[in-house]
Order: structure tokens, then sequence, then C-alpha cells
């Protein structure tokens, strides 16, 4: 059975994608902990009512970014976690602290990779009038969202659209592709080899 650690920073809304997926469909996975960089973070309750160990190890209480990389993987590793699962982690991570788990953490970010990273990505969508927009599951690397593609999703840009309307359409798909990663991943389906993302072909019915 694998071990995940799910870091979260607010609503944790993949996370809970992720929590209800695995015990719905009976993953062969321990979610070991949710960890956040903020005491108020609102998926810290959702963890602890499904019975989830809960950390905390907020940001401000360290001067630098790479002072607090170091406390974090201090509360990550002593979960011995196989996977590390970025849901909504608003924080900038250290080459040594990425670099420290290579091939073993994800992240979903709310645009079709390699277009727009970073933040406002729906903004910039609207901005440049795609006629498509969507999520991407990658492995994280030193390059902000440009690491190794898993799985991506697309939705229609619609002439209607506000912000808000295609931020929730998107993360409709963001509850859908998050979820089957992570079961790639417990499943021993889905491996980055070389800098190369592997998934075995009967993932693809999952």
């Amino acid at each position: 059975m694998r071990s995940i650690v799910i870091l979260i920073s607010g609503r944790g809304s993949n996370m809970e994608a992720i929590v209800r997926a695995a015990e719905a469909e009976h993953w062969p996975v321990s979610i070991a902990a949710v960890i956040s960089n903020r005491s108020d973070s609102a998926g810290l309750d959702f963890a602890r009512q499904h019975g989830i160990a809960t950390a905390v190890v907020a940001n401000k209480d360290y001067p630098t970014r790479e002072l607090f990389d170091t406390a974090l993987r201090a509360v990550i590793d002593g979960f011995a976690p196989d996977l590390v699962v970025l849901a909504g982690f608003m924080r900038i991570l250290t080459t040594p602290f990425v670099e420290h788990y290579a091939g073993r953490m994800l992240n979903i970010h709310p645009s079709l990779l390699p277009s727009f990273p970073g933040l406002a990505t729906h903004r910039q969508a609207l901005a440049v009038g795609v006629k498509l927009h969507g999520a991407t599951v990658h492995f994280v690397t030193p390059d902000l969202d440009h690491g190794p593609i898993v799985v991506q999703a697309a939705v229609p840009v619609l002439s209607t659209d506000s912000e808000e309307v295609l931020a929730e359409r998107v993360l409709q798909q963001e509850h859908l592709i998050y979820p089957r990663a992570v079961r790639w991943f417990v499943e021993g389906k889905l491996r980055l080899d070389n800098g190369r993302v592997h998934i075995d072909p009967s993932a693809e019915q999952v």
C-alpha cells in the first residue's frame, strides 16, 4: 500500500476530491497527512473529519523560503510518503526541496500547460481569446509549472465567460483528473523515467 501526503493552503477542494475518490474507489493508499502553511485553512477541518492526520507549517514563522522549506520537508518526511500531492499549495518551492521529491511530487495547474504558467490563468486565457482552456496535472520540477505532463482536461471558453465562471468550469475538471492521476501513481501505473511520463495502458480505462 502506498502512502501520500497532501499539501494545501486554503479550502483544499482538490484534496477533498482525492480523499473522496480514494474512499469510494478503495484505492490501495494511506493518506498519511494533510499539511498546510496556514492554520486557518478550511481543508484541515475536512481532513480531521475524515480521520486524517493534519499539521501546520506556517511560512510566516520563517524568515526565508529556504528555512520554511527545510521545516516543511522535515514534517513531510516524518510521514514517509511515497507521493507528495500539491493541492492548491500557494508557495514557490526551492530547488533542493523539489529535487528531494523528484519523481514523487505532483501538482495541478489551472491551464493547459505550457500555456499560462503562474497566477491569474483564467484572466490570461480570456485576455488573449483562446477557445480552449483547462487544467494540467504534472510532476513538479524546479521550473515553475513546467514539469512533465501526466494528464490534461480541456473546456471551451465561451464569449459570455467571466473569470469566475471559467474558473468553476475548469475546477470541475480538476476534480476529475487529479484523483485519476494520483490513483495511477498509487496503483503503480504511473512513473517518471528520464523526464518522460509513462502510464500503463490499462490505466487509461480508469
